[in-house]
């Protein structure tokens, strides 16, 4: 079955790094587009950056130049690197890949508080 299973959140102050991972397996990974979403409490979960199997890149306005996602097929693993952390990007951060129009699946995803 499909699984996948995030890592590397925390806490980090304002200006911060965090690296997240996510390790992917059920499924012919280097076939599919993955992404990373995030929802914070009380807001809609929110697309953060997708690449596609070809390693094309996509990301939301509000963290464009501060983030970059990567991909290692071999290793069927997802990265999300973010740098100058601000306060709004506490979240819980989830990664998603969509097999189908209806098969669409998340990991149990990984904290992020950006706080002094």
């Amino acid at each position: 079955q499909v699984q996948l299973v995030e890592s590397g959140g925390g806490l980090v102050q304002p200006g911060g790094s965090l690296s997240l991972s996510c390790a992917a397996s059920g499924f012919t990974f280097r076939s599919y587009a993955m992404s990373w979403y995030r929802q914070a409490p009380g807001k809609e979960r929110e697309l953060v950056a997708t690449i596609t199997r070809h390693g094309t890149t996509t990301y939301a306005d509000s963290v464009k130049g501060r983030c970059t996602i990567s991909r290692d097929n071999g290793k069927r693993m997802v990265y999300l690197q973010m740098n100058s952390l601000k306060p709004e990007d506490t979240a819980m951060y989830y990664c998603n890949v969509k097999l189908s129009q209806v098969l669409s699946y998340w990991g149990q995803g990984t904290q992020v508080t950006v706080s002094s």
